[in-house]
């Protein structure tokens, strides 16, 4: 299980937020190249990136930013959320170096778009699906849908996505455990990989997803815990591993 480092970019910074509020939100770093430096030294063998800024201005508004991380780390995969509404911008992305563009909100309003991308730039398309008791959550997590995230996921599949990223968005950045069970139930009901998101605190949670004995969790994200220390890349990264190797 790969454990991915998660910078996400608000002004050129990276920062984190709590539950997806632009306005709680804790700046870690004025170089977002340099913690994905200090990332990939201790071990990490992908990147999430998320353009805040772009996830609600609906465009792209630090590519700079992350088309210099891509470029100092180009045997890194990048997957990149936020802001992506259209194909030009998944075109821009790819061209800068990223590896897998992450669709949200026009994933579930616009289902089609969806199909069109995997049609265009197959194997490179991720869908995020964020949920709250099993709905999704669209525009920056301010509305729920009505869409169960299962049945969303069972039609990205059919679509042809690459995997699909899960936030149960109650536990998002508040370091309160990750929902582990929500999560497993996702990896079984479909065939791609799923990556957990939302909520690992500590080592414990990356234990038990790794204890689901799922081969449908792929990955899990990153995020808080990791900047203020409640996680060690390198030990966490390693303890997945020989959850790994013991399972095959």
């Amino acid at each position: 299980m790969l454990l991915i480092p998660a910078i996400d970019l608000k002004e050129g910074k990276c920062v984190r937020l709590r539950q997806g509020r632009m306005e709680d939100s804790t700046v870690f770093s004025d170089d977002p190249v340099a913690i994905a430096t200090q990332w990939v030294e201790q071990g990490a063998r992908r990147l999430h990136l998320v353009d805040l800024d772009g996830a609600f201005a609906g465009k792209p508004m630090n590519m700079g930013v992350i088309e210099a991380i891509a470029r100092a780390h180009p045997d890194i995969p990048i997957q990149v959320g936020g802001g992506i509404r259209d194909e030009d911008t998944v075109q821009a992305y790819l061209d800068a170096g990223v590896q897998y563009t992450i669709i949200g909100t026009k994933a579930v309003s616009a289902p089609h778009f969806v199909n069109d991308l995997c049609l265009e730039f197959p194997g490179h398309i991720i869908v995020g699906l964020d949920a709250k008791d099993g709905k999704v959550a669209i525009d920056g997590w301010s509305k729920l849908s009505h869409h169960d995230v299962i049945d969303l996921a069972q039609h990205f599949e059919s679509d042809g996505v690459a995997a699909i990223v899960y936030t149960d968005i109650s536990r998002d950045g508040m370091m309160q455990g990750v929902n582990v069970e929500a999560t497993r139930r996702l990896a079984e009901a479909i065939h791609i990989p799923v990556i957990a998101s939302g909520g690992v605190s500590n080592i414990d949670d990356i234990k038990a997803l790794c204890e689901t004995g799922e081969e449908g969790i792929q990955g899990a994200i990153l995020g808080r815990a990791l900047y203020e220390g409640a996680i060690d890349l390198a030990e966490a990264q390693a303890l997945a591993d020989r959850y790994d190797a013991a399972g095959s």
